[in-house]
């Protein structure tokens, strides 16, 4: 029987039939066709263009298996990529916008099968973070273009500019605040108790218009009645009980000029220590020959929560890590890594932070607020004790 006439009725109704998806147990990937039915797909199958396809495969199935995991893979990325972004989403959602497409490959040619390996397979090379939960595998693109990565770059150096300015215009009307303060305060007198050693000895005070502002001089009585040749407005430089009281601007002056000059120093330094934590600071750790943790559950429970140790840095974000147990090197991104903290005393590695590539050493844990306090062991600033680095700053170096 011959194929129906274009226009035909024939020919319209094998067309709808034939439009939308099929069933997949009737789609030969080697041919590429798509089969209505179990009696069309085994004419399929018998005829000598599906033969001749066979033979081709069973030269090289490695080639061919390869090719079409290599593309499933790809085009199930770039759907990934462009619909949902850097979302969290299920994967079936995924896999379900991809099978719309007639012309897609089928997964029953690639070496998955599943989408549990497909999602394992791709979190294991850094492509996707893959969480398995109750509801069943999400995974979130990790988006490594270089112009997405430049924006992100440029869009935070442009945030941080215009911080700067408004620092800037922040400790502008700071100074000015304080400024105005020290030229409004009006200096109050300071006053101090006066106690006697004798208090039924009477005291008098001695009222000239020589008195000096900077002094007051108090005379006992009887010293006084003594003593008749001592002159109003006079003292004798013999007489003990005669004693001096600073005046109060002195004292007020001595105390503001000390604690002006101490806040000054703790400015500086204050300053010094933000500039370098701002420059210091990235969202990328990495650092070769440190001891890590792995803490993704989707490499199954062989590596979770083992520990290994960075052979090589890849793009900032990912490495190549040696676990210690096993000796087997995986390839991991840092978000399935965390850093391992040593024991006191231990050498340390400075991964982030205002001292990032320093060497330290760890001086004592504080547990309950999630941060130590360590020794700079290396660099200009050797010696210098930093309290208060959390625990993702620093991480234990590896010892072989």
């Amino acid at each position: 029987m011959g194929k129906a006439e274009v226009g035909t009725p024939k020919w319209i109704g094998n067309k709808m039939k034939s439009k939308g998806l099929q069933k997949l147990r009737w789609y030969c990937q080697m041919c590429q066709k798509q089969c209505r039915d179990e009696n069309g797909f085994k004419c399929h199958t018998s005829s000598e263009s599906h033969q001749r396809q066979l033979l081709l495969f069973a030269d090289n199935s490695r080639k061919y298996l390869d090719e079409f995991s290599h593309e499933f893979e790809k085009d199930f990325l770039n759907l990934l990529r462009r619909q949902f972004g850097t979302k969290r989403v299920h994967a079936n959602v995924v896999y379900q916008e991809y099978i719309r497409d007639r012309n897609h490959t089928h997964m029953n040619a690639t070496r998955w099968t599943s989408l549990t390996g497909l999602c394992k397979h791709l979190s294991r090379h850094g492509k996707v973070v893959a969480d398995e939960t109750e509801k069943g595998w999400f995974i979130t693109y990790i988006d490594r273009d270089p112009e997405t990565i430049a924006r992100a770059e440029a869009l935070a150096k442009k945030q941080k500019m215009d911080k700067d300015d408004q620092e800037r215009v922040y400790d502008f009307i700071e100074k000015q605040v304080q400024k105005g303060k020290k030229e409004g305060d009006e200096e109050e007198a300071v006053f101090t108790e006066f106690k006697r050693e004798n208090p039924e000895e009477k005291i008098q005070i001695q009222l000239g218009s020589k008195i000096k502002k900077e002094e007051v001089q108090l005379v006992p009585s009887s010293s006084f009645a003594d003593k008749k040749d001592v002159k109003p407005g006079k003292s004798s430089d013999t007489d003990d009980s005669t004693f001096k009281m600073p005046y109060s601007k002195d004292i007020k002056k001595e105390k503001t000029t000390e604690k002006r000059k101490l806040s000054a120093l703790d400015e500086i330094m204050r300053e010094q220590e933000a500039s370098k934590e701002k420059s210091g600071r990235k969202d990328y750790w990495l650092t070769e020959n440190i001891v890590v943790k792995v803490v993704t559950k989707s490499l199954g429970d062989k590596y979770y929560k083992k520990k290994g140790f960075i052979k090589q840095v890849i793009d900032k974000y990912g490495a190549m890590v040696t676990m210690i147990d096993t000796g087997h090197t995986l390839k991991l991104d840092q978000s399935h890594l965390e850093t391992v903290i040593p024991a006191e005393g231990r050498t340390v590695m400075v991964v982030n932070g205002a001292y990032r590539g320093y060497r330290a050493v760890l001086k004592s844990l504080d547990a309950k607020n999630f941060c130590v306090t360590i020794t700079i062991d290396s660099g200009p600033v050797k010696g210098r004790i930093v309290e208060g680095v959390q625990y993702e700053d620093i991480c234990k170096i590896h010892t072989e």
